[in-house]
């Protein structure tokens, strides 16, 4: 199993490299959103609004980055995988690569978004904490969109499903890991957070499940 998974994930890295405007794409939109945020608010940006806006650009970045999970499969390619690998080993693979695009697109974010945007709201931060935050709002994302790219990519209707779907599914988690931001910027402990943390956390753990789960019959179809 780990060794298929290791398979798909260097073909998903393959891909990538064949496709670098993509990637030069999503750098692009990273940037500009931060610049375009930066030049609206300039010096009139409280706690709360940086924060806001931080999560606002990186879930539409997830958005752009995610959407092309499943999009981009030909019908050869497809029916390869379809027989020489596992649903589940597949699913999972594209889950965890897009954790990663996801953790390099946070960094990303939040490098430019310190840079144009200053580094005051997090002055008192727990940076653990926050850092916590990020990475487990990047793995949630990564899990629900690459599910519901999938499921968009069956119904043929790509990128509008997927923000239909999208939306009400993932609101919940966003919620719960801007609450848990919130907190680590004003420095509160551990006791304090642990059970938000745990808490999305194992939002994250059902999110792969249920791909784990679900993805046979979607990919039967």
């Amino acid at each position: 199993m780990a060794h298929e998974i290791i398979h798909l994930l260097r073909l998903e890295a393959a891909l990538d490299l064949r496709q670098r405007a993509a990637w030069g794409g999503m750098l692009l939109y990273v940037v500009s959103a931060v610049y375009v945020a930066h030049l609206a608010v300039r010096d009139s940006l409280n706690s709360a609004s940086w924060l806001a806006l931080f999560w606002i650009i990186l879930l539409f970045a997830a958005f752009n980055a995610l959407a092309r999970s499943f999009q981009r499969e030909e019908q050869g390619r497809q029916l390869y995988l379809y027989t020489m690998a596992h649903p589940r080993h597949v699913v999972i693979a594209r889950a965890a690569y897009n954790a990663l695009t996801m953790a390099a697109l946070s960094i990303t974010s939040l490098l430019f978004y310190a840079l144009f945007l200053g580094t005051e709201p997090m002055s008192g931060a727990d940076l653990v904490q926050f850092a916590c935050a990020v990475l487990l709002g990047g793995i949630g994302f990564a899990a629900v969109l690459t599910l519901i790219s999938a499921i968009a990519a069956r119904a043929g209707n790509g990128i509008g499903l997927m923000a239909i779907l999208g939306f009400p599914v993932i609101l919940p988690m966003l919620l719960a890991i801007m609450r848990a931001s919130q907190l680590a910027l004003q420095g509160a402990p551990w006791s304090e957070t642990g059970l938000l943390f745990a808490g999305i956390a194992a939002l994250d753990a059902v999110t792969i499940t249920l791909a784990w789960l679900l993805f046979p019959y979607l990919w039967r179809d």
